[in-house]
């Protein structure tokens, strides 16, 4: 599998502050990021994978929510987190 417990944990420690903060948006996105660039590699080999589509772009609609949350609740975590990992805008 391609995100083990190890790694997952590894995000949350760098993204959301301790490993065992899973709840914190930044760890979310972070891991939504993470995922969402996997099943990009995915498709790129496989374009005819419809359902492996349709979770990508349920995931992109979660890591938006998620943005818009944090832009609306507090503007510089939300600069951080994008600068941070190289999405958007």
């Amino acid at each position: 599998m391609y995100l083990t417990s190890e790694k997952k944990a590894e995000i949350f420690a760098k993204h959301g502050g301790k490993a065992e903060n899973t709840g914190s948006a930044e760890g979310q996105i972070a891991l939504f990021t993470f995922r969402i660039n996997h099943l990009t590699g995915h498709l790129k080999a496989n374009h005819k994978d419809f359902n492996t589509e349709r979770s990508l772009v349920k995931l992109v609609g979660k890591r938006k929510r998620l943005l818009d949350y944090l832009k609306a609740k507090d503007i510089t975590r939300y600069r951080a987190i994008i600068a941070e990992l190289g999405i958007r805008k």
